[in-house]
C-alpha cells in the first residue's frame, strides 16, 4: 500500500477510527524513539562518544551538580 492509499484510506475513516488510529500512532512513535535513544546510548552508538566525553568531564570536576 502506498502512502498516498493510505492518506486516501485515513480520509475516509470515521471520527472513532481516526481517534483510535492517532493512539495507535502515537503509541508507534514513541516505541520507535525509545528505541532509538536506546541505540544511539548503547555501547557502539551514536551518542556513546559524546556521553563518555561527559563522563570525563565529570571525573575531571569540571561539572556543576544541579540544586
Amino acid at each position: 500500500m502506498s502512502l498516498a492509499q493510505i492518506k486516501t484510506a485515513v480520509g475516509q475513516l470515521t471520527p472513532q477510527e481516526f481517534t483510535e488510529l492517532a493512539e495507535f500512532m502515537e503509541r508507534a512513535d514513541k516505541s520507535a524513539w525509545d528505541r532509538e535513544i536506546e541505540a544511539d546510548f548503547s555501547p557502539g552508538g551514536r551518542l556513546q562518544p559524546m556521553l563518555a566525553a561527559v563522563d570525563r568531564q565529570i571525573d575531571a570536576g569540571q561539572s556543576t551538580p544541579l540544586p
